[in-house]
């Protein structure tokens, strides 16, 4: 990636020649920059989990080919996330000619004001350098966005001043001139009135605007970057025909393909409790595991409008629940560590509440419907864990009397000391890849106890203290 950082810098039209800065376009830029990243085996955008196969190998070809694109996909899809990351790919500087209100490159200004100033200064025209965070903008496409706000209007300020109205500088730019050699992103592009999409052809084609008629061009050097959402993209057609066709690439996201995809999300975006007077905390794979299979549950479920779709965001706002709950109960119970254990998940669905969308005719039955699919989803991660460990011993102590009650202000040592020398106990420990220690461990037994129940092994009660497991 070029880099014209420093004092040494050139600050004039004669030294920038001399210093052999390169005449490219924004997407040049952007293509060249790319493909350094590509050679040093760097992803374009950092932080991406799930993508590799899909999204980025059509992100790199686009960029590369130098292809104004739009994304394609659900809510909670990393969509924002691809497109602020561009800026990245941008050179750190690139100059300008000083006072330029639409970033004119030094060797070919189009502006009335800086073509004059070139005119009468030549090598000596003075220039400025903009930094990359200055030559990304970004738009949420609104109902009342007006063609001003985009492109610009007259600027009566300018007309009171006592310039004639047809004078092309009383114009005051809109956000797509100011942003001249680098990247406009229009988030939830449908969402844009159609007389306003219309004003983006010139921009996304010709390359040019035209404001109110005068005969001033703006060739203007962008790239522009914009997401939907395929249902408003696809079936409602609130994209016109014209635009859509400017779009040299479509890139469909989607959520994560897999449960240990949607796991590493969630550990990577959650924000977990921590600070002075609050414990460690401590969520278990298998743990996070249920959160993921739950969302996954979800998004297939038919009680669930699918077209509303059921976000990342979800799972890892869930992750900072089961998280907190374990907090609190540490605080009450004074543990130093606080882990997070099935019997947490109760809060998910409570905090859950709202966030997804049923169907009409599953109204009232949303609580039902969570609490069905959040057991299956324990169930089934305890069969995939689980699986080989010998449970018969624990079985066996439960025939033999044993009651063990767990909840969600119980402390490990509690909990685990109502099941002193059980057989086998260690197998589901090392199943569930856990620690020896009380906190650890309640956190492995109550998932254990919980998917016998559901597998029909084990009789529980529920009561206000929590939950009771007795022989099945």
């Amino acid at each position: 990636m070029a880099d014209w950082s420093g004092d040494d810098r050139p600050v004039t039209l004669g030294a920038l020649r001399a210093a052999g800065y390169p005449d490219r376009s924004v997407k040049q830029e952007v293509a060249a920059n790319a493909a350094a990243r590509l050679r040093e085996g760097r992803p374009l955008v950092e932080g991406l989990v799930g993508f590799d196969q899909t999204v980025l190998p059509a992100l790199e070809t686009a960029l590369l080919a130098g292809h104004d694109l739009i994304l394609l996909g659900e809510r909670g899809q990393a969509k924002s996330r691809i497109v602020r990351s561009l800026t990245e790919l941008l050179d750190p500087e690139i100059p300008v000619v000083a006072g330029s209100e639409v970033n004119d490159h030094p060797y070919h200004p189009f502006t009335p004001a800086a073509r004059r100033l070139v005119d009468e200064m030549g090598d000596a025209t003075p220039i400025e350098w903009v930094p990359r965070d200055q030559r990304y903008a970004e738009k949420l496409a609104t109902p009342d966005i007006a063609v001003a706000d985009l492109v610009g209007d007259v600027d009566p300020i300018k007309v009171a001043e006592g310039r004639y109205l047809g004078d092309a500088e009383t114009i005051h730019f809109g956000l797509i001139p100011r942003h001249n050699r680098g990247i406009i992103a229009i988030n939830e592009l449908p969402d844009l009135a159609e007389r306003i999409q219309v004003a983006l052809l010139n921009v996304m084609e010709e390359r040019d605007v035209q404001i109110r008629g005068y005969s001033l061009r703006l060739p203007l050097d962008l790239l522009v970057v914009t997401t939907a959402n395929p249902e408003d993209y696809t079936n409602r057609g609130r994209i016109i025909t014209p635009l859509k066709d400017r779009f040299g690439s479509e890139i469909r996201t989607h959520y994560p393909l897999d449960v240990d995809h949607e796991v590493d999300v969630m550990t990577a975006e959650a924000l977990i409790p921590s600070g002075e007077g609050l414990p460690t905390v401590v969520v278990p794979r298998f743990m996070a595991e249920v959160l993921a299979a739950f969302t996954r549950s979800l998004r297939s479920a038919g009680e669930v409008n699918q077209r509303s779709g059921v976000s990342v965001r979800f799972s890892t706002g869930n992750y900072e629940t089961i998280a907190a709950s374990a907090v609190r109960r540490a605080v009450r119970t004074g543990e130093d560590t606080a882990v997070a254990r099935p019997s947490d998940l109760p809060a998910v669905i409570a905090a859950s509440m709202g966030k997804i969308e049923f169907e009409s005719f599953e109204e009232g039955r949303e609580v039902e419907v969570m609490t069905r699919l959040m057991k299956r989803s324990i169930l089934e991660v305890f069969r995939r864990r689980v699986r080989g460990a010998d449970v018969a011993g624990l079985l066996d102590s439960f025939e033999t009397g044993l009651e063990v009650t767990t909840g969600d202000l119980m402390s490990g040592h509690e909990l685990m000391g109502q099941m002193d020398r059980i057989p086998g106990l260690a197998g589901v420990l090392a199943g569930l890849e856990v620690e020896e220690n009380p906190s650890m461990a309640a956190a492995a037994i109550e998932l254990c106890l919980e998917g016998l129940h559901l597998s029909r092994r084990l009789d529980r009660t529920e009561s206000d203290d929590g939950y009771t497991y007795t022989q099945g």
